[in-house]
């Protein structure tokens, strides 16, 4: 027993052939931003043989409070760079695989068909609804998250379990975000230490199993809840994907959400240029055959135009989250 994992080999949950198990682990994870550190610190220490990090983010000094992997010295540098560096020198018998990328449905089938199970930590709704389906398709278990302010909660779904929209078969009206809402960095540090319970969990195969389970925590009143989603059903009919840029086609129609104030020039040069608001009072009709793409910055206020426009028996919908 080497003396790197003497403490959870010790572990009847563990054990040499539970530790075997989790150095000949592939896990994806995406986001390397507060619930990614967690997530990524706690996988690395326990052994996981290989980690996929995925994020296109670069180090900022409004981070370092709820994001420890990084140092002042990492300000500007790509996140998957800067965290590979920290968890070779925590844990140099592992293997990180860097993926300077957004995730988008372009590379999504890809880096999960690379994984055993994919951790959700990038805290975006579109990144989750576009993992759950990816991972629903695949069989792979998806362990999700998010926390803004000081409460949230980590789920494990996929893998044989009910899909997030399953759970979640509608998007918010409006989305909060850690820029907007604030967030305290032990909440997210909690929050995602629990993500990486979970996964460890899952890559050791615990019975019963934590998938369709859900886990919430309020870490302002010190209230812990959670419930079984096992038996939950999946939403009828094909879901409104999430798309990349790139995939928006000649024939399409382009409706860009955005204002004009938050984003001056729209990146596609023949879309419409409609507030959500408007679009909900009044939606336009195109014809059944035209596939209609609607963008915005989260993927909040598209879903709200999506389902504006299905409530008028418009189906070729797709969305588009560009992000910050």
């Amino acid at each position: 027993m080497s003396d790197r994992y003497a403490r959870q080999e010790i572990l009847p949950e563990v054990g040499r052939e539970g530790q075997a198990r989790l150095a000949g682990a592939t896990v994806l994870v995406v986001g390397a931003g507060g619930l990614g550190c967690a997530v990524l610190q706690y996988l690395a220490a326990a052994g996981v043989g290989t980690l996929i990090l995925v994020d296109h983010d670069r180090v900022e000094e409004s981070n370092l409070h709820r994001q420890p992997l990084y140092r002042m010295s990492d300000l500007g540098q790509p996140k998957v760079q800067a965290a590979s560096a920290a968890l070779a020198a925590l844990n140099p018998t592992i293997h990180i695989e860097a993926v300077c990328e957004r995730l988008s449905s372009v590379n999504a089938a890809r880096l999960v068909g690379a994984a055993n199970i994919v951790v959700d930590a990038a805290d975006s709704f579109a990144v989750t609804y576009l993992l759950s389906d990816v991972c629903q398709r695949a069989v792979k278990a998806l362990v999700s998250a998010s926390v803004v302010g000081l409460a949230g909660y980590v789920g494990a779904f996929c893998g044989g379990a009910p899909s997030y929209r399953a759970v979640f078969p509608q998007l918010p009206r409006n989305a909060g975000s850690c820029a907007e809402s604030g967030v305290l960095g032990t909440a997210v540090g909690v929050v995602g230490t629990f993500e990486a319970h979970f996964a460890l969990g899952l890559l050791l195969g615990w019975q019963p199993s934590m998938l369709g389970r859900m886990l919430s925590i309020d870490l302002r009143t010190l209230h812990v809840g959670g419930f079984s989603f096992a038996g939950a059903s999946e939403p009828r009919g094909p879901p409104i994907p999430f798309i990349a840029p790139v995939e928006v086609e000649s024939g399409d129609v382009v409706i860009d959400l955005r204002s004009r104030a938050e984003t001056p020039v729209s990146p596609f040069g023949s879309a419409l240029r409609i507030e959500v608001e408007m679009l909900e009072q009044a939606p336009p009709r195109f014809p059944s055959a035209t596939r209609v793409v609607l963008c915005c910055r989260s993927g909040v206020r598209a879903w709200r135009a999506a389902q504006a426009l299905r409530n008028q028996g418009h189906e070729k919908l797709a969305l588009i989250a560009m992000g910050e």
